[in-house]
């Protein structure tokens, strides 16, 4: 027989420490766990049917800017209404925003700058920097997927790709999920409930749209997405977009012509400068994932040096470039981002968290706009230049609309 030389009250005394110590500790882990943590556990809650984004909106030409505006019918703004924006940047004087990432010459995100790294330039005059952001803004991203006929091969690869992209952000980013083939369904307004984030992107089914007939409309879903889902957000906003590029709306072509507004056309038609413009005017960036090849001349050296200059030439017809891989490119370059192609990277996946990695590390500029014209409304001219490295790439929207001073 063992005796014990403790007491047994010292004993009992031990236990109801310990057992306080377990309890005082484990609620102190729950706090302290990142929310992220808590936000990503499946929740009970259950997704909305799928809304049609197109339905009772019809398209509107301001004579005086050109600008192509939607208008949404009263009984669709009802039934659309979203929730309203949050992790905005407030300011209380006008800003124009600027996001923009920055890579090295091997294309990685150049992180840690600072303020003293950048310039920026508004119609060729460098403007002081009134707000700087290092990426500790929340983040608006839009997963726009392709969910045509042409997309069933990479479907289960895509969604787990989808889900790839959810998991490398951080818990106060918002995720908004939309599938289209002919028409647009929004399957989530933007939320950064994990659960439900999950839930849409298992919803994306592609058998179930191939009653959707009329054609693969990739650019009206683009400009849907950035005109109906992110009006009245500020900060990081992203659309990333998963497509084969073949759309069938815009009747888009090797001739430029084909890109803007033609004679013998509707006026408030849809074009492909319609687009570019609703993402550049917002400072929505677009990274597109194309599920074609990459063209044997458009690698990312190719693509970089062609970075300020416009893709759509008389020349294109040489380069060998299918026309929906060229208009691709050329949106990317327009608006910011980066475009992928499919069969480069080991996996889908990899892509996407590459598409996380970028966006985790994109910088937000702001200054004060220069006084408008009181003539009318103009459109004006963005550069960003990276001081103290060299062999970078900057990509962000080239330009801003801004309105006449009053």
């Amino acid at each position: 027989m063992r005796f014990s030389s403790t007491p047994p009250k010292i004993k009992l005394s031990r236990r109801l420490l310990s057992v306080f110590f377990v309890l005082s500790f484990g609620t102190l882990l729950f706090f302290l766990t990142p929310a992220k943590l808590h936000s990503q556990t499946p929740q009970k809650s259950k997704l909305s049917r799928p809304r049609i984004l197109d339905s009772g909106v019809s398209l509107q030409r301001d004579p005086t800017t050109g600008e192509l505006r939607t208008t949404i019918s009263k009984d669709a703004r009802t039934e659309t209404k979203d929730e309203p924006a949050v992790n905005a940047i407030r300011v209380v004087t006008p800003l124009v925003p600027v996001t923009c990432s920055v890579t090295d010459a091997a294309g990685a995100a150049l992180t840690g700058l600072s303020r003293e790294n950048f310039r920026i330039f508004d119609d060729g005059v460098e403007q002081p920097l009134t707000y700087f952001d290092a990426s500790t803004q929340p983040a608006t991203i839009a997963l726009v997927i392709d969910a045509s006929p042409s997309i069933l091969p990479q479907s289960d690869e895509m969604k787990a790709a989808a889900r790839a992209l959810v998991d490398g952000l951080t818990s106060a980013d918002q995720v908004a999920v939309v599938d289209f083939s002919s028409h647009t369904y929004l399957l989530l307004p933007f939320s950064n409930d994990w659960g439900l984030i999950r839930q849409a992107i298992s919803r994306i089914n592609v058998h179930e749209l191939f009653g959707d007939t009329g054609g693969s409309n990739i650019y009206q879903s683009v400009f849907l997405a950035a005109h109906e889902l992110f009006a009245g957000r500020t900060g990081r906003k992203a659309i990333v977009l998963l497509t084969d590029g073949q759309d069938s709306g815009l009747g888009l072509t090797l001739d430029p012509v084909s890109a803007s507004p033609r004679p013998g056309f509707p006026s408030d038609r849809l074009t492909f400068d319609d687009v570019s413009l609703a993402l550049a005017s917002t400072d929505i960036q677009l990274f597109a994932v194309s599920t074609q090849s990459r063209p044997k001349i458009m690698t990312p050296a190719w693509l970089s040096l062609h970075s300020a200059n416009t893709l759509l030439t008389d020349d294109a017809r040489d380069l060998k470039i299918p026309a929906y891989t060229l208009y691709l490119a050329e949106l990317t370059r327009r608006v910011g981002g980066q475009l992928y192609f499919l069969h480069e990277s080991d996996s889908l996946t990899d892509t996407f968290r590459e598409i996380a990695r970028r966006v985790r590390a994109e910088y937000t500029l702001g200054f004060a706009p220069p006084r408008a014209a009181a003539s009318g409304p103009r459109w004006h001219s963005l550069r960003v230049e990276v001081v103290g490295h060299t062999g970078v790439n900057v990509a962000s929207r080239p330009g801003y609309f801004a309105a006449p001073t009053q």
